[in-house]
């Protein structure tokens, strides 16, 4: 049975003085939690004192980005051998924000994946389709496209110890989420497009929801068969918010 991961995108936010408060509050509010993994990404500058203050507590560390090379002349990179060195267990590609703003391709993403699974650690791999592409039906064949830029140069083995977040472009940041139907849908897709390599594969791999996932509707997209927890944004940066979001996914697993 697959143990939900939720993780907290913290994107370009915080201080020193933020993050000592925050993983402060989350310590205080996880601490009876046992029935869902929790992993948080700060901003790279802030990695290692996140590192020193989870110790001790369910929370495990995320990056939200990692380079293709692990040492070099590549100036302003982060390589997935610092990224472990300082404690980083799961790393954030492919996000739309990456995509759209730093024209990530599919297969500079899939060249990332390769990296991070040959470093030790585990890829959270975002896909998922504009408005513009909802609206014109193109949802499957989008988040397909995505998908097979590691399936065919890694094949489905690669998905061993990784994660996928489906996360509709339409619905990050826009207070927009997509309705738990149409969310287990698309989930229900991704995990069959997988099945068609590899089906033990598929039924193990976490595929985590985002997009504007929140106290209020968490709990009625973690019922969905399919969906494994969430990638979640601007509610992660608020402890008692995010705790809400977690304890859900606990909870829908236990019942």
């Amino acid at each position: 049975m697959r143990k939900p991961l939720v993780m907290g995108n913290w994107k370009l936010n915080g201080d020193t003085k933020m993050v000592a408060e925050l993983i402060a509050g989350l310590k205080n509010e996880l601490a009876s939690v046992n029935g869902c993994q929790v992993a948080i990404a700060p901003p790279n500058m802030y990695l290692s004192q996140a590192s020193d203050q989870i110790k001790g507590s369910l929370i495990e560390l995320g990056a939200q980005n990692s380079d293709v090379n692990v040492s070099g002349a590549f100036t302003g990179e982060t390589s997935p051998l610092m990224l472990k060195d300082v404690g980083v267990k799961y790393v954030i590609l492919g996000h739309s924000e990456r995509r759209t703003y730093h024209a990530e391709t599919d297969e500079l993403i899939a060249k990332k994946f390769a990296a991070v699974k040959e470093n030790g650690l585990t890829p959270v791999l975002c896909i998922g389709e504009t408005e513009a592409e909802n609206e014109a039906g193109q949802t499957e064949a989008v988040c397909a496209k995505q998908l097979d830029a590691v399936l065919k140069t890694l094949g489905a083995a690669a998905f061993n110890q990784a994660v996928i977040a489906y996360e509709p472009v339409w619905a990050i940041g826009t207070g927009k989420s997509a309705t738990p139907a149409q969310a287990q849908a698309v989930h229900k897709f991704i995990r069959d497009h997988i099945a068609k390599q590899d089906a033990n594969v598929a039924k193990q791999v976490i595929i985590q929801y985002g997009g504007s996932v929140n106290a209020a509707n968490a709990a009625e997209l973690f019922t969905q068969p399919d969906i494994d927890g969430a990638l979640v944004g601007g509610a992660s940066l608020k402890a008692d918010a995010f705790a809400v979001i977690v304890k859900a996914a606990e909870a829908a697993k236990k019942a």
